[in-house]
């Protein structure tokens, strides 16, 4: 298997992420002996809010006494599958799957479970939206997302409705779909008005495809017929947010979904008509995932099922010093859980601390 690999430093761990389409991430403990293995495959590409998903995993894992290994498809489900049926052949003692879609997700991880490889999902579409027994599926509370985001549109919006240029893709990319869900009720109830659905023809240049094609219709609109884009993935937002900017529409607000280091640079440049985003801790979603594992691990009950609390973030409240590490200086709660966390972890994190 080809690799190409560089050196990231979190959290005083090494990670090692793979920058091709099937990487491996492995972080090293002390001389105790580990406790198993895990593999972390996502169905996406290796973007900001991948890495920091990744490094979650990794840097938890490795702390409670486990080696890691990480690998992408880059959108590419085919690819996907793939990766899945390898690490459960090698016989990992625990599987996070991210991003796997309905038609094949239920199937594509029965074998693991008849091998008794324990399973955590996140943003997992099953089946007849049906869990697996064995399995627990995380998400981002998804509708809250929408609602955070959508709500500050409506709220700070000239018109009413609301004029929005949508950006979005699908369907078929389960936490999109139920974006979409929530959007079409606001749709419903008069609240917002799309004006153009835009959306990149693949996976492969999400920036510099919705880039392009938001810069082709906005000519369309006079100023001040547009009260807002909404990006539903924060990659097309970045691209939104180009366009806006090399045509100077500063009177369209940008309000979107997810966020990394990135995003907040964007938001925080002078001008910036970014001025909003709902989102969830990447690398709070890989810890939680990773100590719902651990315990599953262990023997413990796990719910079938399991939300990550969404939050606000806006530009106004942002200041030069603040980083996906210091969000939690003007959001707070921001990258903090103890959900899943108890006292005998502490004992693992003591054994294997560096």
């Amino acid at each position: 298997m080809k690799k190409c690999i560089s050196v990231l430093t979190i959290m005083a761990f090494s990670v090692v992420v793979g920058c091709s389409s099937d990487s491996t991430s492995e972080a090293s403990t002390n001389d105790v002996e580990t406790l198993g293995s895990i593999a972390v495959i996502r169905n996406l590409s290796s973007d900001d809010h991948t890495t920091q998903f990744l490094a979650g995993v990794v840097a938890e894992g490795t702390a409670l006494g486990y080696s890691v290994d990480t690998f992408i498809s880059n959108g590419d489900d085919a690819r996907f599958q793939e990766l899945v049926e390898q690490q459960i052949e090698k016989g990992y003692d625990g599987l996070i799957i991210s991003h796997g879609k309905a038609e094949y997700s239920t199937q594509m991880l029965e074998p693991a479970l008849e091998k008794g490889i324990m399973v955590v999902t996140f943003d997992t579409a099953f089946q007849d939206d049906i869990v697996p027994e064995g399995i627990t599926s995380t998400a981002q509370d998804d509708e809250a997302l929408a609602r955070l985001s959508l709500e500050e549109i409506v709220a700070t919006s000239e018109n009413s409705p609301a004029t929005v240029l949508k950006l979005w893709f699908g369907p078929g990319i389960p936490p999109l779909d139920s974006r979409e869900i929530v959007y079409k009720e606001y749709e419903q109830a008069g609240l917002i008005e799309t004006l153009e659905l835009i959306g990149p023809s693949t996976l492969d240049n999400v920036q510099g495809d919705i880039a392009d094609r938001v810069g082709a219709v906005l000519p369309k609109y006079q100023v001040g017929s547009v009260d807002a884009m909404w990006g539903s993935w924060d990659e097309m937002a970045k691209g939104g947010y180009t366009a806006l900017k090399e045509a100077n529409r500063t009177d369209i607000n940008l309000v979107s979904i997810d966020v990394s280091n990135q995003d907040i640079n964007l938001m925080m440049e002078e001008g910036s008509v970014w001025t909003a985003t709902a989102a969830v801790d990447p690398e709070l979603i890989g810890v939680i995932s990773t100590r719902i594992l651990v315990q599953k691990l262990h023997g413990e009950e796990m719910p079938q099922t399991y939300n990550f609390e969404a939050q606000l973030i806006r530009s106004a409240d942002l200041n030069d010093d603040t980083t996906m590490s210091t969000l939690a200086e003007v959001v707070p709660g921001w990258g903090q859980s103890d959900a899943f966390n108890e006292l005998w972890m502490d004992e693992l994190r003591d054994t294997y601390a560096k």
